[in-house]
């Protein structure tokens, strides 16, 4: 299932925030700590880097995340230039206060009374932008709900004399490319309901925690995950519970729904979906997926032409 949501007030928030990010110091981007590049907006790599912004990538939900895999991107993302990483979540108001000082440290020509440190806060929806926003002014400025895309549109706070705050939209991006970045999105509930199926994404998602977390499963459900495959996943969940349909048959939609609650509130343990290794892996795999793709379509057009020649010559 490829999955892609990028309803309309999403555009706009783009275009908002390509005409802001002139007037930005640092841009916080806030990531899903158990999916960080997965939840990493291309579209914000893009407009900061085009006018050369230094960006705090918050880690945020830490507390849900494998801390091996949270070490591994703080390290992958303080290598790269211009940018600093901080693990952290969002129910520790100890980690909440040190983002003030990291955004300065990184603007350190700005947050003075004749030039305000300027910051805008984006990411994809349902990461906690909008949660980190009130942590930071300590009071409710921002909506905050369990659906993605619960804020539409900009807004602008002072945190202080000297710093200004711009709370985005969540925003996705017109085509997500790889089909396992949408299913992991999806998973983590950072696309609408009503763009995914439930069976489909929990499948991907018990798949994969077979892979790296086989010991989570049985300790939460209790069931032997040796030769099981993403749907039996569901099926062992569906058979524990109990979640029987009318005429005997196994609920699994209720049992996938229950596995990707689950894994979102953090009842299953601390998991992370990729890590930079496994990261770079699938981005081998789709380099190699959409070379092929493209040999076979050159291939297409070749015989076709060749078939238009023949017939030109034939007539």
């Amino acid at each position: 299932m490829s999955i892609q949501w990028f309803p309309g007030h999403m555009a706009a928030a783009r275009k908002q925030a390509a005409e802001q990010m002139e007037n930005t110091d640092v841009v916080i981007e806030v990531l899903d700590a158990r999916l960080p590049q997965a939840s990493s907006n291309p579209m914000v790599e893009e407009l900061r880097k085009f006018r050369q912004r230094p960006c705090l990538k918050v880690l945020n939900k830490t507390d849900l995340a494998d801390p091996a895999a949270t070490a591994a991107w703080a390290a992958w993302y303080d290598a790269q230039e211009g940018v600093t990483a901080y693990p952290m979540t969002t129910k520790k108001p100890s980690d909440v206060a040190k983002i003030p000082d990291l955004c300065k440290m990184l603007a350190p020509h700005r947050g003075v009374p004749t030039k305000p440190l300027r910051i805008m806060i984006m990411g994809i929806p349902n990461v906690g932008k909008s949660t980190l926003m009130n942590a930071l002014l300590k009071k409710r400025v921002a909506k905050v709900g369990d659906e993605p895309a619960v804020t539409k549109s900009q807004q602008k706070l002072y945190l202080d004399k000297f710093t200004v705050l711009v709370d985005t939209p969540g925003m996705l991006w017109p085509k997500i490319e790889m089909e396992s970045d949408g299913l992991m999105l999806a998973a983590s509930h950072a696309i609408g309901t009503n763009a995914v199926i439930e069976e489909e994404v929990a499948e991907y998602l018990g798949g994969l925690l077979l892979q790296r977390y086989p010991q989570l499963l049985t300790a939460r459900y209790g069931i032997k995950t040796e030769g099981l495959d993403g749907f039996g996943v569901i099926e062992g969940v569906a058979q524990r519970r109990a979640f029987r349909v009318r005429g005997g048959d196994y609920d699994y939609e209720k049992a996938a729904h229950v596995l990707l609650q689950d894994y979102r509130q953090g009842a299953l343990g601390r998991i992370s979906l990729e890590t930079p290794q496994t990261r770079a892996e699938a981005l081998e795999r789709h380099r190699i997926e959409m070379e092929e793709k493209a040999r076979i379509a050159a291939e297409k057009a070749a015989r076709k032409a060749e078939e238009a020649a023949r017939g030109k010559r034939g007539t």
